[in-house]
């Protein structure tokens, strides 16, 4: 396990904007999030490498296992692992990018959500429980102040005692490694492992990206 200083803090939430960064930008711009979709198809059309994130997860599972893409986007992540084998259900905020993500990557499951409302349920009522919930691409920081609690909490309902949560984002745009891992434990969760990149070089804190692999406590 990679140790990480976590320095408990007090207050009725985390650090963090008042409002979803991902939304202000709609807001701002309503042209963003069909840029985004354009970005991405570009670059998967010029050859780029776009599934770094996906291949690290993918050698996490066993074959045919249950992924929750968590602010799925336009399904880079989670169409790659949906093709690989896996069983896969991604979840987003933007209309726009769900919309792609059904285009570009059919047979998956994708939907429209918040994350601080994740509630995934099977037809009979229980929860669905992920082998893998993975959320990749600096979702974790587009989330508001208030949003990021109830998301962690919400995000810990739907892991097993076998699950992991992983997540990857920058850490400087305005929530450290030593807050997030201090609110996922405050949410129910541990670290198990961190990382600085999604090729698995050891966290340091000196790179300002963490990878951080999360277990229920």
């Amino acid at each position: 396990m990679t140790s990480i200083p976590v320095f408990p803090r007090t207050g009725a939430q985390p650090p963090g904007p008042a409002e979803n960064i991902w939304l202000r930008a709609v807001h701002t711009n309503p042209n963003h999030a069909a840029d985004y979709v354009q970005r991405w198809r570009r670059l998967a059309a010029q050859g780029q490498d776009i599934h770094g994130e996906a291949r690290m997860i993918d050698a996490m599972l066993e074959r045919g296992s249950f992924v929750i893409d968590a602010g799925c986007g336009t399904g880079r992540t989670g169409g790659y692992l949906f093709d690989a084998g896996h069983r896969v259900i991604g979840v987003d905020l933007d209309e726009t990018l769900i919309a792609a993500a059904r285009t570009d990557h059919p047979g998956a499951d994708w939907r429209v959500g918040n994350l601080a409302e994740l509630d995934l349920r099977a037809a009979d009522g229980s929860r669905l429980m992920a082998d893998v919930i993975v959320s990749a691409g600096n979702v974790m920081t587009f989330l508001a102040a208030a949003e990021r609690r109830p998301a962690l909490v919400a995000i810990r309902a739907h892991l097993s005692s076998t699950s992991r949560f992983v997540a990857g984002f920058q850490t400087h745009r305005g929530w450290s490694a030593e807050d997030f891992i201090a609110d996922a434990e405050r949410a129910g969760m541990r670290l198990q492992q961190a990382f600085s990149s999604w090729q698995l070089a050891p966290f340091t804190g000196e790179d300002g990206f963490l990878v951080a692999v999360l277990v229920r406590a």
